[in-house]
């Protein structure tokens, strides 16, 4: 039992939660256009039904939905508890299901959001509604955020709160996304927790030339010269810049994981080793790209921008780099490193930037998360993780929360599933007992944290 609800309790509150997940997938929500009305008019309707007071709130353009259950204050600052209501947009063609049906196929409920991150969005708002029917009155405020726009960026969500609305969403600590799911590697199994994430600097780089006529070739074209600086962005890693969560998750997985791996994984962050053991020494390429993304700042070219005419040779050529800052890290920072590989004659115009975020492993509240993995998955080991992207912790945690990337969800080993092929992937899923665990591990990490006595 799962106190205070009984095990049949639980079977139906299971029950209720797959119900009411699959509701949500079948509310379109795709960013952009965001269109995430509906979605939130459901999820008041469902909090109010429980005598939740939800507030709306939105930019003229988005709505917003945050609610607060009171408690006595003697547990400390409030805990926020938030999710994102858009999704990215899909390709029907690639998918098995339709991507907006709900459809629960082999054990697995099918649909865009189900992983990132509605089914998050369920479990919170069911916390509250839950706490709400035993009658409990927490130690520490409950607040609850379902928000818009985090996949273009949290302007109109928690951006928009943060900067207009810091009082229905201030807090001492906030659980997020991107953490919490079941990772199988060799014989063991992991649950990462995120407590860092990398920053943000878009880039526009240009590059200058000669213009002409497309039939009589020349040595300075704007477009050759922009493909060799991205050939070179594109092929090089930037410098290596430790962090204490990397160095922590790094020797979390070589302790565990013994044998070869571990002397491999102890020469991943050393200067001089790195390019070895990410392009020679670790078979699994995903996880080199993870690791790489993790120990750098990088760019990505994503948009091109050059030419006017078939037959004309451009006088400038451009294209936009998605940047990500390692937490310590600033845009100049990434400026410099940009300029030291490509050279000097290259125009770099930062487009919109902000900084890396990294969060306390010493701490009551990750303690209790990592306790909590033991609790409901014994032999399972919790561990910390920097994202490479970012979340709407960026936001939250400038009024001062600590943020924990804690979304939980069991996968069976025997599937065989990658967590990130299926974020923002085709067939995007959840396994509908690995939810049911994670609604149920969820409610039990925030009774304890926000509603027990302490000691128990």
């Amino acid at each position: 039992m799962t106190r205070p609800f009984s095990e049949a309790q639980w079977q139906q509150i299971g029950d209720e939660a797959v119900d009411d997940l699959r509701a949500l997938l079948r509310i379109p929500t795709v960013n952009p256009p965001g269109d995430e009305g509906p979605a939130a008019d459901w999820v008041e309707e469902k909090l109010r039904a429980d005598g939740l007071e939800p507030v709306r709130l939105d930019d003229g353009a988005r709505p917003n939905v945050v609610a607060r259950l009171r408690g006595d204050g003697t547990g400390g600052g409030p805990l926020l508890l938030a999710g994102h209501l858009d999704v990215v947009p899909v390709e029907p063609e690639h998918w098995s299901v339709p991507p907006f049906d709900g459809v629960i196929r082999d054990g697995y409920l099918y649909g865009r959001g189900a992983i990132d991150m509605k089914n998050m969005v369920v479990m919170c708002m069911h916390v509250l509604k839950l706490a709400r029917r035993a009658g409990l009155v927490p130690t520490r405020d409950i607040l609850f955020a379902a928000v818009a726009d985090e996949e273009e960026g949290c302007t109109h969500g928690s951006r928009f709160l943060v900067e207009q609305h810091p009082e229905h969403v201030r807090a001492e600590y906030m659980i997020g996304e991107v953490g919490g799911f079941s990772q199988d590697i060799g014989d063991h199994r992991y649950y990462p927790i995120q407590v860092a994430e990398k920053g943000m600097c878009r880039i526009r780089i240009t590059a200058r030339g000669e213009p002409g006529h497309g039939s009589i070739p020349h040595g300075h074209n704007a477009l050759t010269r922009l493909s060799l600086a991205l050939l070179l962005l594109g092929e090089t890693r930037l410098p290596v810049h430790r962090t204490e969560t990397v160095d922590t998750t790094l020797t979390i997985l070589g302790e565990t994981q013994g044998g070869p791996i571990r002397h491999v994984l102890s020469l991943l962050p050393r200067r001089g080793f790195t390019g070895l053991v990410l392009d020679r020494l670790l078979p699994d390429r995903a996880l080199a790209n993870v690791f790489g993304a993790w120990l750098s700042n990088t760019v990505t070219a994503t948009m091109l921008d050059a030419g006017i005419k078939a037959n004309a040779i451009p006088s400038s050529a451009s294209a936009i780099l998605d940047g990500r800052l390692v937490p310590g890290q600033t845009a100049e920072d990434l400026l410099r490193e940009i300029h030291a590989l490509v050279g000097p004659d290259y125009e770099l115009q930062v487009l919109a930037a902000f900084e890396g975020r990294e969060d306390p492993v010493d701490d009551p509240l990750y303690r209790a998360i990592c306790d909590n993995v033991r609790r409901h998955d014994p032999g399972s080991i919790p561990m910390p993780v920097l994202t490479p992207g970012f979340t709407d912790a960026q936001f939250f945690g400038r009024l001062g929360a600590r943020c924990y990337g804690y979304s939980p969800v069991r996968f069976p080993r025997e599937d065989g599933v990658v967590f990130s092929r299926l974020f923002h992937g085709h067939d995007e899923r959840i396994h509908v007992d690995g939810f049911r665990w994670g609604l149920r591990a969820l409610w039990d990490l925030v009774h304890r944290f926000a509603f027990a006595p302490a000691g128990r």
